[in-house]
């Protein structure tokens, strides 16, 4: 990555929050995103971390949503609550900006797209839980909104391996580059 295509990308770090992250099973996940995350930062990118979360009495879920009406239900996910915080392994610096959204997609109820644009973002490297979840409908709207688009495929996780598999290997690439974390990393010191 040369130093012009460096001025216009962050790396967009999503849903890795402690009540989502439980979900999954890979000692190797959390070390692979602080890989991705040392390296962000010794190349001077912004990093931008976005959560799902809802205010108290969960105002922004419709009874009729099947997946949130079902976390508005248990009383998990509330804008204060431990469980939508980064997860304490990850290093959050007070200069990193950080996005609360209300959907599946990074987009969907938060400001991101008003942050990117104002920092003069253009390209995008994705990471985060689910692949078939906030990175799939990320990957979707960001297209739409002619970002340009990387997505880490070691440094998303989907409960189905098929569908990950499917997903970074079939549908990504027809908008997003797709590499591994280590090949990013490779690419931010050459």
């Amino acid at each position: 990555m040369t130093d012009a295509t460096r001025a216009d990308t962050a790396l967009l770090l999503m849903d890795l929050q402690p009540a989502i992250l439980a979900n999954y099973q890979d000692a190797e996940y959390l070390p692979r995103i602080a890989r991705a995350l040392a390296a962000a930062r010794a190349a001077a990118l912004p990093v931008i971390w976005v959560r799902v979360a809802f205010r108290n009495g969960y105002p922004e879920v419709a009874r009729d949503n099947p997946v949130f009406a079902g976390i508005s239900r248990s009383g998990r996910l509330t804008e204060t609550g431990a469980d939508t915080q980064i997860h304490p392994d990850l290093d959050v610096q007070p200069q990193d900006v950080l996005i609360t959204k209300r959907r599946f997609s990074a987009f969907a109820g938060s400001d991101l797209d008003v942050v990117l644009r104002a920092a003069g973002v253009r390209h995008l490297v994705l990471a985060g839980v689910s692949t078939s979840g906030v990175v799939l409908s990320t990957v979707r709207l960001a297209a739409d909104l002619d970002y340009r688009l990387t997505v880490l495929t070691d440094g998303c996780l989907d409960g189905d391996a098929e569908v990950h598999r499917v997903l970074t290997e079939k549908v990504f690439p027809r908008q997003a580059t797709v590499r591994s974390v280590d090949d990013w990393v490779a690419s931010l010191a050459g």
